[in-house]
């Protein structure tokens, strides 16, 4: 130990303080490097245990054994997802109807999600309504216990409509981008019209062409093409595709196209009308837009503005009114 002392002492100047900070920085430096040494095996043993495929005998899986906690937990949420999926797709009311449309023009097209929406209600509003007991007397101190129940029961359900916001909020957004890039998809349809393409190659064409622009347009139209190949009619595939749109656009462009094949008209002189109008209803979407901004933007300037420029315009009058002339 006087060795060590003799040692480290002319580096630090014979300075017990400093002695003593040295050696506690030391020691913290090397518990942190043996902890840190300690959590990097165990995790690479961790790794190569996880890659490890070939089944040792002896060794208990615990996703496989019937017996452990973790099969017996993934089973009851299996059978728990099918027995919703089964009663929901089982009923045929005028909500389940609606709920479904819905699923579909948010692009959730798995048979089970009507099953998961309610799964997900149930289980926010419990896990809001939980979260809420504690938080709550935390945030708002001296409530009396009607007020606390009634702020418990909100939170619960606010988990209950956090599914539906969530499913209204996708469908606008993708609808959004469906109304933006429909008109292009008119005048690409009608280029590929003109060039002499069949609708149905013209409609593969066009999807492929929105993939970078409008990947979500370009996906449906592409289910419309696959349809259409594994035997639906023109016309079935176009209202399947407006029913997933969700746009009224898309349902006027599916009728016009069944007219057109009915009245035996050319489908080229209909596509080049509906573009046409289509451009026209955009451009006109956009003056809207544009006249409506002034009195969009007379709110914050009343709220923001106006107050700012009245202060700095009397304040000054009223330090000289006030504390007389410098």
């Amino acid at each position: 130990m006087d060795g060590i002392y003799s040692a480290i002492a002319p580096l630090v100047g014979n300075n017990p303080v400093t002695l003593v900070s040295a050696l506690i920085f030391f020691a913290t430096a090397a518990l942190a490097l043996g902890i840190m040494s300690v959590l990097r095996n165990r995790a690479e043993l961790k790794r190569r245990a996880n890659a490890i495929t070939i089944d040792v005998p002896g060794r208990v899986n615990d996703s496989s054994d019937k017996r452990s906690l973790r099969y017996a937990s993934i089973a009851a949420a299996q059978r728990l997802i099918e027995y919703t999926t089964k009663h929901y797709a089982a009923a045929d009311n005028a909500n389940m109807k609606v709920l479904r449309r819905r699923m579909i023009e948010a692009g959730i097209l798995d048979p089970r999600a009507s099953g998961f929406f309610f799964i997900a209600r149930t289980v926010l509003a419990i896990v809001f309504a939980a979260a809420a007991m504690p938080v709550v007397p935390m945030l708002l101190a001296n409530l009396t216990p009607t007020w606390f129940w009634m702020c418990v029961l909100a939170s619960g359900m606010m988990g209950y409509m956090a599914p539906s916001l969530y499913l209204d909020r996708r469908i606008k957004t993708r609808q959004n981008e469906h109304r933006a890039g429909f008109p292009d998809f008119m005048d690409l349809l009608v280029v590929c019209a003109d060039a002499g393409l069949s609708m149905e190659a013209a409609l593969d064409r066009v999807g492929r062409e929105l993939s970078d622009s409008y990947p979500s347009l370009s996906s449906n139209i592409h289910m419309a093409t696959l349809e259409i190949r594994a035997g639906r009619t023109l016309s079935e595939a176009l209202e399947h595709l407006a029913d997933r749109l969700g746009l009224e656009e898309a349902r006027q462009f599916a009728t016009l196209l069944q007219q057109s094949a009915e009245l035996g008209s050319s489908l080229t002189d209909a596509l080049r009308v509906y573009s046409d109008d289509m451009r026209h209803k955009r451009l006109s979407t956009a003056e809207e837009k544009a006249y409506s901004l002034p009195a969009k933007l007379s709110v914050p300037l009343v709220l923001c503005i106006f107050p700012v420029l009245i202060i700095v315009t009397m304040l000054p009058a009223y330090i000289r009114v006030k504390f007389g002339p410098f």
